[in-house]
C-alpha cells in the first residue's frame, strides 16, 4: 500500500485573467473624462510577481493637479448643495458597481500589486464596498453624527493613498468625503495606479457628476503639489511616516485640515493561558497577510516565556505549509512583494538584523524565478535593542521578543515611536481589558489580529499619525465642525 503523502498535494487554481481587460494605456482621469499629462509624461506600472508591464499611465505633474483641484472646485457647490439623501443614492451605486464588478477589480488588483487573490477576492473588496455602503447610509443622517446640527463640509480634499491596499484606501478616503459633501482629488500610489483609474470607471457608470472625484497617478512630486496647493481644504494621507511629517510641514500655517495614517511596529502579546493554535493563526495572519506590507502588522511577537518553545514549534510547523507563489492561483498564501524598491529595503533590514544576532529562520521555500519574492522569516533572540525590533520592515519578518509578567509585556509593547496596533492573546478578559487600557495603539485586538470593519475607526498615536478614519469617527476629518 502506498504511503499517504504528509501534506495534500494541491493541483494549481489559478484564477482567469481574462476577467480583467486590462488597455495599453490610461490617462489621468480629471473633470469625468481621462486625458493625457499635461507635459506628455507616462510611466510603466509592472506585475510585480512576473514584472510584465500591465499598463502605461499617465504620469501627473503640477499643471495637472491644479486642473484636477479646479475640477473639483467647480463642481463643489453643486454637489455639496444636493440633500444628503440625493449623495446617498451615488454611493449607494458606486458600491453595488463594485460588488458587481468584484471579481474584475481582484484580478486586477491581484495583477497590479502582488497580494494572493484569496486576499483581493475575500479580504480587500468585500470591505471597499462596505465602506461605500456604510458612508450612504450616513450621507443623510450628519446633523446626528455628533457634530452639531449643520455640520458643512470642508470643500476640496486632496487624498495620498499607498501601495499596499490600493482599492481599499481609496474607499476609506473618498467613501467619507463624498458622504459629506466634498469633492476629492485623489493620488494613488505609482506602483498600483490601476484600481484606482478602474474605480473612475466607476464613478462615471454610476453617473457621478463630473469633478466630484479626480484621480491622478503620478510620483512623489504630484503628491507634494497636491498637497501644497492653495486651493485644498483638507489632505488625508496614508503612507511612511517620513514623508507624514513632510506633509505636516507643508500644511503648517495653512488653515487646511490634516489627517495622516502613518507607519506601525505593532506588538502581538501571546500570554501563557492563550489557546496556541487560535494564536498561531493569528500571528500568521498578523503578519503574513499581505506580505507583511501592512502598516498595522504585528510585526514584534512577544510571548511569555514559560509557552516559547511550544508556541515556536507550532508556529514553524504552520509556517512550512505557507504555500508561496503565483499570486492569481486561489491556494496560494504568500504573494511577491510591491516592488523592487521594496525587496531591496526588506533585505538589507533582515541582512541587519542578522549581523546584530538574532536567529534567522524561513521554512524550506523555492522562490519563483522572476518577480519580487522574500521567503517568510521569523527572527528570535531579538532584544529591544535590534534594528529589526524597532524599524517598521514592511515585509514577511516577524520579531519574537520575551517577557515574564504582564507589566513588562506592556512595557516593551509601548517601547516603539509607533502606536497604531497591537493583539493580546488570553483566556482572561479582566487580563484583556487591563492591558489593553495600558498599550499606547489606535486599535487594540484580543485573540485575533487584522480585523476591519467600516464602522470601526482606525488610527494611530505618536509616529503613527493622527486622525480617525472609519465609523461615525472617520465623518469629523471631512467636516466643518
Amino acid at each position: 500500500m502506498e504511503k499517504m503523502p504528509s501534506v495534500f498535494a494541491y493541483a494549481p487554481a489559478p484564477e482567469s485573467r481574462s476577467v480583467v481587460d486590462i488597455a495599453p494605456s490610461y490617462g489621468l482621469f480629471i473633470d469625468g473624462e481621462f486625458a493625457d499629462a499635461a507635459d506628455g509624461k507616462v510611466f510603466k506600472t509592472v506585475s510585480p510577481s512576473s514584472e510584465e508591464v500591465l499598463s502605461e499611465i499617465a504620469q501627473a505633474g503640477a499643471e495637472d493637479v491644479d486642473r484636477a483641484v479646479k475640477a473639483a472646485r467647480g463642481a463643489f457647490e453643486k454637489w455639496s448643495a444636493l440633500p444628503g439623501s440625493e449623495r446617498a443614492k451615488y454611493l449607494f451605486r458606486i458600491a453595488r458597481i463594485i460588488q458587481e464588478r468584484s471579481r474584475e477589480l481582484a484580478v486586477l488588483e491581484t495583477l497590479d500589486n502582488g497580494k494572493p487573490i484569496k486576499e483581493t477576492r475575500d479580504a480587500d473588496l468585500p470591505l471597499v464596498a462596505a465602506h461605500f455602503f456604510y458612508y450612504a447610509g450616513w450621507a443623510d443622517k450628519l446633523d446626528h453624527a455628533g457634530f452639531g446640527a449643520d455640520p458643512r463640509p470642508l470643500g476640496v480634499a486632496g487624498q495620498v493613498i499607498p501601495w499596499n491596499f490600493p482599492l481599499l484606501m481609496l474607499a476609506w478616503k473618498i467613501a467619507p468625503a463624498l458622504a459629506t459633501g466634498n469633492t476629492v482629488v485623489l493620488k494613488p500610489a505609482e506602483t498600483t495606479p490601476l484600481s484606482a483609474l478602474f474605480f473612475a470607471d466607476i464613478c462615471r457608470q454610476a453617473g457621478l457628476p463630473k469633478g466630484v472625484v479626480n484621480i491622478i497617478p503620478g510620483y512623489g512630486d504630484a503628491g507634494a503639489a497636491l498637497v501644497a496647493h492653495p486651493d485644498v481644504n483638507k489632505v488625508a494621507f496614508t503612507g511612511s511616516t517620513a514623508v507624514g511629517k513632510e506633509i505636516a510641514r507643508t500644511v503648517a500655517g495653512t488653515r487646511k485640515k490634516l489627517t495622516l495614517e502613518l507607519g506601525g511596529k505593532g506588538a502581538n502579546i501571546v500570554f501563557d493561558d492563550a489557546p496556541i493554535d487560535q494564536a498561531v493563526e493569528g500571528i500568521v495572519n498578523g503578519i503574513f497577510f499581505n506580505q507583511g506590507q501592512v502598516c498595522c502588522a504585528g510585526s514584534r511577537l512577544l510571548v511569555q516565556e514559560s509557552i516559547q518553545e511550544e508556541l515556536l514549534e507550532s508556529l514553524k510547523r504552520r509556517l512550512s505549509t505557507l504555500r508561496l507563489g503565483d499570486p492569481l492561483d486561489k491556494n496560494t498564501d504568500i504573494g511577491a512583494i510591491n516592488s523592487a524598491e521594496q525587496l531591496t529595503r526588506i533585505t538589507s533590514l533582515v541582512e541587519q538584523g542578522e549581523a546584530e544576532g538574532a536567529e534567522r529562520w524561513s521554512p524550506a521555500c523555492e522562490l519563483p524565478e522572476s518577480g519580487y519574492w522574500f521567503a517568510p522569516t521569523l527572527f528570535t533572540n531579538v532584544t529591544q535593542a535590534h534594528r529589526i525590533a524597532r524599524d517598521e520592515i514592511f515585509g514577511p519578518v516577524l520579531s519574537v521578543l520575551t517577557f515574564r509578567t504582564p507589566d513588562e509585556a506592556v512595557a516593551k509593547a509601548n517601547n516603539t515611536p509607533y502606536g497604531l496596533s497591537a493583539g493580546i492573546w488570553t483566556e482572561k478578559g479582566s487580563r484583556i481589558l487591563a492591558v489593553a487600557n495600558k498599550l499606547r495603539a489606535g486599535v487594540v485586538w484580543s485573540n485575533t489580529f487584522n480585523k476591519f470593519d467600516p464602522t470601526s475607526p482606525f488610527g494611530g498615536y505618536k509616529e503613527s499619525g493622527f486622525g480617525r478614519e472609519g465609523g461615525r469617527h472617520g465623518l469629523e476629518a471631512y467636516l466643518d465642525v
